[in-house]
């Protein structure tokens, strides 16, 4: 069995906030990383798609982790996300991040060039075996990267790489996550659910948590979706995943991810604005999402 217990909970993306210059605004990422764990979550990913990963050097990402691990301070693992392209930049970005004190990876399929199933196995094995023993997470995540990742593959990843442990899938396909669970569910390989809208659904299914956007905002709310269903309070859960659906479907009226950072701005919480070339969200966007804070009301 795969040593995955670390695994588990809310675990969100969280946000990178940044000055003028756009470098990695130190107080503000101190403090949002406090809120989350304060808040119950189980871990925190940085530079995840939700953190702007795409637009962010390396030594500035270097630095952030290291903030992120020193503010942690042990109480909860660190992920590191990756995303990009070759092969060869997985790896150094994967070594640069444990080396770091990041306890495991997270790794994105290749944007823009759609590899086949070949390929896409050579990529991961070969990332896996450059940073073994230590753990390495998939990133399913279709929306983005232009095509899906395969329940067959996921299995002879599995099957073939020990410290590959789990999946984070935001591919939105049930059948998919059930299939995926289904096959590696007796070997310690988890699943984290990447659609804050499904983590309900997904926690059903066998998952074990959720990499949750909406928990940079209302932390609590997200995390009491998972506490009361490993309590066995199935319909508590169910509402409480209610509560968020359209708050977090608000988000979708701004450029990707620009509305995590206004949400928290509209409940007080300053993270900063978006690096360019996305801008903070339009007059639409600004009213959807101050029309759904205002209708869910106090989540305090």
């Amino acid at each position: 069995m795969k040593d995955t217990e670390f695994i588990h909970g809310i675990i969100p993306p969280i946000i990178t906030p940044i000055d003028e210059d756009e470098k990695i605004d130190e107080k503000l990422f101190r403090d949002q990383i406090e809120y989350i764990i304060r808040g119950g979550c189980a871990g925190v990913l940085v530079f995840g798609s939700n953190g702007e990963f795409y637009v962010i050097e390396d030594d500035e990402m270097e630095r952030g982790l290291k903030i992120a691990v020193d503010q942690a301070a042990g109480r909860v693992p660190i992920f590191f996300g990756i995303g990009a392209i070759s092969t060869k930049k997985c790896i150094k970005l994967a070594k640069m991040a444990l080396a770091n004190g990041a306890k495991a990876v997270s790794v994105l399929q290749p944007m823009y060039i759609k590899p086949d199933q070949r390929e896409l196995y050579k990529h991961y094995k070969t990332i896996a075996d450059a940073v073994a023993p230590s753990p390495m997470l998939i990133y399913n995540n279709p929306g983005r990267a232009g095509y899906g990742l395969t329940a067959d593959l996921i299995v002879q990843l599995n099957e073939d790489c020990e410290n590959i442990v789990g999946i984070k899938d935001t591919s939105g396909d049930m059948t998919l996550v059930e299939e995926i669970i289904r096959r590696t569910r007796h070997t310690g390989f988890r699943l984290l659910g990447g659609k804050d809208t499904l983590l309900f659904p997904t926690l059903v299914c066998g998952g074990y948590g959720g990499v949750c956007t909406m928990a940079n905002v209302y932390p609590e709310l997200v995390v009491s979706i998972y506490e009361k269903f490993v309590a066995g309070d199935i319909e508590g859960a169910r509402e409480a995943q209610y509560v968020m659906n359209p708050i977090r479907l608000s988000m979708d009226k701004s450029t990707f991810p620009v509305a995590a950072k206004a949400m928290c701005k509209a409940i007080g919480r300053d993270m900063g604005v978006p690096y360019l070339p996305t801008l903070e969200p339009s007059e639409a966007g600004w009213a959807a999402i101050n029309k759904a804070l205002k209708e869910a009301g106090p989540l305090k």
